[in-house]
């Protein structure tokens, strides 16, 4: 996970994008409007699906808004997706920023297209698409927040399983980052959590690694894994003025300024960095030093700039994570993660599969993207953009379902 302001799905702050609003159905539309809409759900992908308009109640004084899509022609009990978000404030498309479209809209219509219903909704504290947030504190940061949040997602399922559109033995749970957390932890004791057995769990970007472990990586190793990576051309571990300077070339102006304050002075490497004065800068023993100095990352929970999340960090700490979790699920998993995601990285999820086969779960897989990150796109590794899911990852996730049907 990562430190946040109003969203962070372990990664971003979200912004409002326009999404369209859905009613009792866009097939089912009846007003002289009816062919225009029809046209309109076409184009958003739509076409063919019932769009329910339902609220939930969280308790707390809390009561959501939800959304619940199924194939306009089934008939009967369906399984069902319940898509549960990444960190922060959310709303139930988990919308993206600049511009980048949704998480869980395409992967609420690719449900529909293999014959599932899909709920989503809206986080604790969230109020419309944007997100639109309430103003009320105390439900926009709850007391044990990562925990209500695990409580809110039972209360999701629950209304789930008491829906006649649903088949309750067949509610599938698909998280993305926190979501993965979430789902594994009510999944490995569903009785705790007062809903039945999860049919599945579907986990993309999974959290794999302790918080601490996290916030280690997104703070201060990326930037060494940057330096490596992006700087050092002949892969000696060590800097040369000329390697720092070419590698500052095409690097977003925060990233240049950051690491100019740490490897220049001028044309030549920076003397209070290079403190064995050879001439170069050795990344990990060098640049490291200034750089965990910098991001304060050795005073953890006390990070600079993580002031207001400690609450949270401290909370998530005390539950188990996705590997340690989700080996107590005898069910079917699907891990899902990018190879650049820097945010949770793939090695992690590699070990939660691991540890899933180990406990003897014989119906478990994993896909390890190439050239994705994050929010399961394909994007720059150090300078991602925020995109919907990649369509491979749209295919193999309507694949498994049509498999688990």
């Amino acid at each position: 996970m990562t430190p946040r302001t109003k969203y962070r799905s372990l990664a971003v702050t979200l912004t409002a994008v326009t999404v369209l609003a859905g009613g009792a159905g866009i097939a089912e539309a009846q007003d002289t409007g009816a062919a225009q809409k029809a046209a309109v759900a076409q184009g958003s992908g739509w076409a063919g699906i019932t769009r329910e308009q339902v609220r939930i109640d969280f308790g707390e004084g809390w009561v959501t808004q939800a959304e619940l899509t199924y194939p306009s022609r089934a008939k009967g009990r369906l399984p069902l997706v319940v898509l549960l978000h990444g960190s922060g404030h959310n709303d139930m498309n988990q919308t993206l920023p600049d511009g980048g479209g949704s998480t869980f809209v395409p992967l609420a219509q690719a449900a529909a297209r293999e014959g599932y219903a899909a709920l989503r909704f809206n986080k604790r504290g969230v109020t419309g698409i944007g997100p639109v947030e309430s103003t009320d504190p105390a439900q926009l940061n709850p007391k044990n927040p990562y925990d209500r949040i695990q409580r809110d997602a039972a209360a999701v399922v629950r209304f789930a399983a008491a829906s006649p559109r649903v088949n309750p033995s067949k509610i599938f749970l698909l998280g993305h980052s926190e979501g993965t957390n979430v789902a594994a932890n009510l999944a490995a004791d569903p009785k705790a959590f007062g809903i039945p057995a999860p049919a599945g769990v579907i986990a993309m970007g999974v959290v794999g690694q302790n918080i601490r472990d996290l916030l280690t990586l997104q703070l201060y190793g990326r930037l060494l894994l940057q330096l490596h990576d992006e700087f050092d051309v002949d892969a000696d571990g060590r800097l040369t003025a000329a390697e720092a300077i070419d590698g500052l070339i095409g690097q977003p102006k925060e990233a240049a300024d950051q690491f100019r304050s740490v490897l220049l002075d001028g044309d030549r490497v920076l003397g209070s960095t290079d403190t064995d004065h050879d001439g170069q800068i050795a990344i990990d023993a060098e640049a490291g030093a200034v750089l965990r100095k910098a991001t304060g990352i050795d005073n953890y929970p006390d990070v600079p700039g993580l002031e207001t999340l400690q609450e949270y960090v401290a909370d998530i700490a005390r539950f188990p994570t996705v590997t340690q979790a989700l080996p107590r699920f005898t069910g079917p998993t699907l891990l899902l993660n990018g190879e650049n995601d820097l945010q949770t990285p793939a090695r992690a999820a590699l070990a939660a599969d691991a540890a899933v086969g180990a406990a003897g779960n014989r119906d478990h897989r994993i896909v390890i993207y190439p050239g994705m990150a994050h929010t399961m796109n394909v994007t720059p590794k150090f300078t991602p953009r925020f995109a919907e899911p990649d369509r491979q990852v749209v295919a193999d996730i309507r694949a498994w379902l049509r498999s688990h049907r």
